[in-house]
C-alpha cells in the first residue's frame, strides 16, 4: 500500500505531527516505531513506586517515545528544550505552538492545573539566584505525572487511530529515501512507498538516525551534549523552589572552567529510575501525582561541546556510558556528595548512615570520579556548591549523586523554517534529529513539519497558521 505520509517515531513528535495531519486533511498516514504500544511499555515503577531491573522496559522506544514514560512536565516556554523561535524565524508564533500544545495535551486528559508561583516570589528568587551569578528561569509548568503520562498518550493514540492513522509498531525502519521507507517486522522486509517522510525518531532514535544520515545525504552537524548526574536530596530543602516551579532551572556557570551547568528534569518527591538503552546504564527521574516519597532529584547536567578534529558529541557521551556500565557492573553508581569530596568511593555501610535514603536501590556504591572527566566532576562540585547559596542543603555530604546521566542531542538536521531537510519532502521533528530537548518543543516540531506538508499539498497557506494575539501574554494569564 502507498501512503501520503509515514512518519518515523511514535513519540510526542510524530504523533503530534499524524494529529495536525489529520485534523486539516485527508492525507493517508503510518507511524513506524521499533518499540511496543504505551500499554505495553508500562514499568513496574509506575504500578509500586520503585525502580526494578527491568532490562526489557524499553523506556526509549515505542509509542509516546522517552516522554511517553517520563513525568510528563510540560514547560510552557518556546526557549526551554530547544529554541522555536530560532527555528520558525517568529516569536509570537513560537509562543502561539507552545499554547497550540498544550491545548492539545489538555484536550487528551492532561491535568488542569498549572505551576507558576505568584509575581513576587518568583522575583524574590530571580534576585536572590542573580546574587550569586546564577540565572534562574521562570516556567510556566503543566505536570502530568509519570503515573498519568501513559493514559494521555493513550488517548491520543487512540484518537489518531479513529481517525484513520495506521500504525506499525516492533518495526525497524532500516533505511529510507525519497519516496520510499523500507522496514524490517517479523515477517520479513518490505519497502513501503510514500509521498512525504518525516523523520521523528526521538531520543532513542538519535544513533540510527545519524547511522543513516551519510547514507543518503541529509545535512547535519554535530550538537551538543549534556553529561551529569542525577542529584537526591530531602524534599524539604526544596519545597519552597518546587512551590514555585514544579522543574526549576538553574543556569550556571562554573568557576575554574567557565562551564555551562543547569537543573533539569527536578522531581519532587520522586524517584530515580535506571535507565537500560543499547546494553549501557543510565540513570533519570519520575515524579508521580498518586506515589511519594520523601526525596526530591533533578538531574545535574554540564554542556559539552567538541571541535575540530573529534566533534562527534554522541559517541563522547556514549564512551563514558559504556565505562560505567562496566564499573558499575550493569547498575548505576551511587556515591555520598561527601564521599566524593573526601576523594573515597561509597559503600553500603556510609550510605545507609546518611539522612537522604536512596529511592533506587538497584545501584553499585562507588565513585564517579572513577567515570566522568575530571572537568565535568569539578564543574559538578562547584555548580552544587553554588546552588547551595539558593537552596541551602543541596551541598551536603548526605545529597546522594547517581551516574551517569546523560542526555543525547544527536546530530542537528540542516532545515528550514517548514523543517523540510535538504531533500525534498523529508522532513523533521523532534529529539532525535537535534531539533528539540523536551516534550513541549518536540510537538511543536511535529506540527511544524506537519504543517510544512500541508503548505506543500497547497492545502493552507503559511499565514492560514499564524493567529492573531500576543501569545507570550496569553499563556502568561494561564
Amino acid at each position: 500500500m502507498e501512503y501520503d505520509v509515514i512518519i518515523v517515531g511514535a513519540g510526542v513528535a510524530g504523533l503530534f505531527a499524524a494529529y495536525e495531519l489529520v485534523e486539516k486533511s485527508n492525507l493517508r498516514i503510518l507511524v513506524v516505531d521499533k518499540g511496543r504500544d504505551i500499554d505495553e511499555r508500562r514499568c513496574p515503577m509506575l504500578e509500586s513506586g520503585k525502580c526494578l531491573k527491568c532490562p526489557t522496559c524499553n523506556i526509549l522506544y515505542g509509542v509516546g517515545g522517552a516522554g511517553g514514560l517520563s513525568d510528563g512536565t510540560l514547560n510552557l516556554r518556546p526557549d526551554i528544550g530547544g529554541d522555536l523561535a530560532e527555528l520558525v524565524n517568529d516569536e509570537n508564533y513560537a509562543w502561539q505552538l507552545v499554547y497550540e500544545v498544550d491545548k492539545i495535551f489538555l484536550r487528551f486528559d492532561a491535568p488542569r492545573e498549572v505551576y507558576k508561583g505568584n509575581e513576587e516570589e518568583v522575583k524574590k528568587l530571580e534576585r536572590k539566584a542573580a546574587q550569586v551569578g546564577i540565572k534562574f528561569i521562570p516556567i510556566i509548568q503543566r505536570h502530568i505525572g509519570s503515573d498519568n503520562t501513559p493514559r494521555v498518550i493513550g488517548n491520543i493514540k487512540r484518537y489518531l487511530e479513529s481517525r484513520g492513522v495506521k500504525f506499525m509498531l516492533n518495526t525497524e525502519v532500516i533505511s529510507f529515501n525519497k519516496g520510499e521507507v523500507t522496514v524490517k517486522t517479523k515477517d520479513g522486509i518490505k519497502t513501503l512507498k510514500t509521498r512525504y517522510i518525516i523523520l521523528a525518531p526521538g531520543r532513542g532514535g538519535a544513533e540510527w538516525l545519524h547511522c543513516m544520515i551519510n547514507k543518503i545525504g541529509l545535512k547535519a552537524h554535530h550538537a551538543p551534549i549534556d553529561v551529569g548526574v542525577r542529584v537526591e536530596v530531602p524534599a524539604l530543602i526544596m519545597e519552597h523552589i518546587t512551590k514555585i516551579n514544579h522543574d526549576p532551572k538553574f543556569h550556571i556557570y562554573t568557576d575554574t572552567y567557565d562551564d555551562f551547568v543547569r537543573t533539569f528534569c527536578t522531581n519532587p518527591n520522586g524517584f530515580v529510575v535506571k535507565e537500560v538503552y543499547d546494553n549501557l546504564i543510565g540513570v533519570n527521574g519520575h515524579s508521580m501525582r498518586g506515589i511519594k516519597s520523601n526525596n526530591t532529584n533533578f538531574a545535574f547536567l554540564v554542556r559539552v561541546e567538541l571541535t575540530e578534529r573529534v566533534e562527534d558529541t554522541t559517541r563522547y557521551g556514549r564512551n563514558i556510558a559504556q565505562i560505567a556500565t562496566t564499573i558499575g557492573g550493569n547498575k548505576p553508581i551511587l556515591q555520598r556528595l561527601g564521599d566524593l569530596l573526601k576523594g573515597r568511593r561509597s559503600t553500603w555501610s556510609r550510605i545507609k548512615r546518611s539522612i537522604v535514603k536512596p529511592t533506587l536501590t538497584d545501584v553499585t556504591p562507588g565513585d564517579i570520579a572513577m567515570i566522568l572527566p575530571h572537568r565535568i566532576t569539578t564543574d559538578i562540585i562547584e555548580g552544587l556548591e553554588k546552588l547551595d547559596k539558593i537552596i541551602p542543603g543541596v551541598f551536603s555530604s548526605n545529597t546522594l549523586i547517581y551516574a551517569p546521566e546523560i542526555k543525547y542531542y544527536a546530530m542537528r538536521l540542516e532545515v528550514n523554517k517548514h523543517l523540510e531537510t535538504n531533500i525534498e519532502n523529508i522532513f523533521a521533528a523532534g529529539d532525535g534529529a537535534g531539533l528539540t530537548r523536551d516534550i513541549v518543543n518536540a510537538a511543536a516540531t511535529g506540527l511544524i513539519a506537519a504543517r510544512g506538508i500541508l503548505i506543500k499539498e497547497g492545502l493552507y497557506t503559511e499565514k492560514d497558521f499564524k493567529k492573531s494575539g500576543n501569545w507570550k501574554e496569553i499563556i502568561e494569564k494561564l
